[in-house]
Parts: structure tokens; C-alpha cells; sequence
């Protein structure tokens, strides 16, 4: 695509998070919004009325493509109907940017993959939580070596946030918290500390008004010897609630490195203490319980429509995030059967 052209694209699912991821692309220039669908006719039109998009709104994606010249989708619908709508967009010859997780299986997103790949169409994951300002920033200090080689992590995300009343369809889900949390902070620790040889993973279903697992606790043994242990709970009554911030603790053999609350970064040597607050971007669509999430998906959208006009790499392809995926499906396996999973290189 040449890189002087403005992108069209349409999105595929107008629920919780469509607004602030539509209204995440209209911060970036080369990229325009022309159609929205949902199989719930009101919620389409809604959001068409929200984004001044009159009448193209549909309620099947198939017309939608049919009528509608777009150059990508973005599909913001369950992992469930993942599958399909990114094979439809492929069938017609459109590159597609789709939530996470990809998809409810390991095997069925590998299908994914290979299909776009077959038929030369990019496929992208919407993975945000690496783009949040204070991961970035901590990324940065371990790779200028400022506390030297990292041997010990640990990545929390732990809180009591009553997520399930503004998505009360997660409540349903029969695997939760990993999968819906734990993409995201397996990805983290991909994203900081490379490639993962073996996991061990506990969980724990804490909430009875719920289906799935709400605490995780997974170990992971990267390939590269450190050992990382990552956190996650939704029943966690805390003194201090940090939701939506995710904390870090990395230990090396100079020094350590802390992401605390409220986005403050912490570097520990034999010197001394130094602090540096890494404040996210405000956004006025931005729902301030969510800033840190939803300044991050301006930065996933920048990273991904750079791709798109062919200007760059995107960190979060389809075939980048099966890795994630093997982690998450892992992390089951090892539950269920009480195992440590050799992760294959």
C-alpha cells in the first residue's frame, strides 16, 4: 500500500470496547473509518450515530465487504467468532486487525495464521498491554543494561475492579481470567523477557457467581534462565486498587526495577534510588478507570496502520501472537494436570 494513501476500514462488532477503539484510530491521520457492523441492528446504528457514518452501518458483515471499499477490518467481536470474520475478510482480499485472545483454541488461531499467510493477507492482533507507557518505558531501562542482566521478575496484575459489570459476558466463560487477562500479561513478559522453555501453572476459582478460573498464578523459565512469576486476580481486596495498572518488579546483578501504581518507575543499584513517573497520553473519549489501557491502543493502532502503509514491523502479528497463545493453552494444560509444560522452540 503506498504510504501517502489514507487507509478504509470498517469494524466488525460494536460492543463495550468498539468505542474507544474507534475512537482510538481518530487520533491517527492516514486512516478513516467508513462502515461499522454488529448482528445487533441498534448497537450498529449507535455507533454509525456516534462517528457520523449515516446510514453505513449493517448488521452481516458479507454485505458489508460486498458493497463497502475498505482496504482493512478491525474485528472487535468473542474469540468465538474470530475464526470466521478474519476467513471472510481473507476471502476478500482484506488485511484484518482482530482482538485478542485470536481464538478459543491454540489450534484454531494456527489455522488462522496459516490462512491469512496462504492467501498473502496480513493479520494482526490487537495486543495493547505492551504499549502501555510505563511497560515501555521499563523496556527501555532494561535494555540501556541499567541494572544489568535480569535474573528474576515478577508481573502482577491483581485487583478487585468489578469488571464483570461493564462485561458480564466474561462472567460466562468457562476459561477467564488467562485467557482473557492472561494474553495480555504473557505477552508482557514475552514482550520484556524473550521466548519461555517450561511453565507451571495453579488457578483458582474464588467468585461463585462466576464459570471460570479468577486467580492465576503462573511460573514461567525462560529460555535465557530468568525466572518470571506472573500474577493475575480479579478477587484481590487490596489496600491500594491499581486496576487497570499492571506492576512489575526486575531483579538484576546490578540493580533492580520497579513499575509501581499511579505509573511511577523505580531503578534501584548500589548507588542509589532514582523515580521517574511514565504519565500515559489523556484522551477525552478515554474512561479515566481505563486511561492507561486506552492510551495504549492509540499506540497498538499506530504500530499496526505504520505496518498497514507499509512503513514498518508490527510487534503484534498473527504469527507473533500464537506464541502468546501457546503460553495461555499452556497454562491450562499445566492447571488441569498439575504439569510443568516444555514449551517447543
Amino acid at each position: 500500500m503506498s504510504k501517502n494513501r489514507e487507509l478504509k476500514f470498517a469494524v466488525i462488532g460494536c460492543g463495550f470496547w468498539s468505542y474507544f477503539q474507534i475512537s482510538a484510530w481518530k487520533e491517527l491521520s492516514g486512516v478513516r473509518l467508513v462502515a461499522v457492523c454488529d448482528q445487533d441492528e441498534s448497537k450498529a446504528r449507535d455507533t454509525a450515530q456516534k462517528f457520523d457514518l449515516g446510514e453505513r452501518y449493517y448488521t452481516d458483515a458479507q454485505e458489508m465487504l460486498t458493497k463497502e471499499e475498505v482496504d482493512f477490518v478491525d474485528i472487535i467481536t468473542n474469540p468465538e467468532t474470530h475464526r470466521y470474520f478474519v476467513e471472510l475478510a481473507a476471502d476478500y482480499g482484506k488485511d484484518a486487525i482482530c482482538q485478542k485472545p485470536l481464538a478459543p483454541d491454540y489450534d484454531t488461531a494456527k489455522g488462522m495464521v496459516s490462512s491469512c499467510e496462504q492467501k498473502g493477507i496480513k493479520l494482526f492482533v490487537h495486543e495493547n498491554f505492551r504499549w502501555q507507557r510505563p511497560l515501555r518505558v521499563l523496556k527501555d531501562i532494561l535494555d540501556e543494561g541499567t541494572i544489568g542482566k535480569p535474573f528474576k521478575a515478577r508481573i502482577m496484575f491483581c485487583s478487585s475492579f468489578p469488571v464483570f459489570e461493564n462485561q458480564p459476558f466474561l462472567a460466562e466463560l468457562d476459561k477467564f481470567i488467562i485467557s482473557d487477562v492472561g494474553t495480555h500479561v504473557l505477552d508482557v513478559a514475552r514482550f520484556l523477557f524473550g521466548e519461555v522453555d517450561r511453565l507451571t501453572a495453579l488457578t483458582q476459582r474464588v467468585n461463585p457467581k462466576i464459570k471460570g478460573e479468577d486467580v492465576a498464578n503462573v511460573f514461567l523459565s525462560m529460555r535465557d534462565n530468568l525466572h518470571c512469576y506472573v500474577e493475575m486476580s480479579y478477587a484481590s481486596i487490596l489496600e491500594t486498587e491499581s486496576f487497570p495498572q499492571t506492576r512489575v518488579l526486575v531483579e538484576g546483578h546490578l540493580g533492580s526495577v520497579e513499575v509501581l501504581k499511579d505509573y511511577e518507575v523505580r531503578v534501584t543499584t548500589a548507588n542509589n534510588t532514582t523515580s521517574k513517573t511514565a504519565i500515559p497520553p489523556r484522551y477525552d473519549w478515554a474512561d479515566p478507570d481505563y486511561a492507561v489501557v486506552h492510551s495504549s491502543i492509540v499506540e497498538t493502532n499506530r504500530n499496526l496502520l505504520s505496518a498497514l502503509h507499509g512503513q514498518g514491523q508490527a510487534e503484534t502479528t498473527g504469527s507473533d501472537n500464537l506464541k502468546t497463545l501457546e503460553l495461555v493453552y499452556a497454562a491450562y494444560q499445566s492447571s488441569s494436570d498439575q504439569s510443568n509444560v516444555k514449551i517447543p522452540i
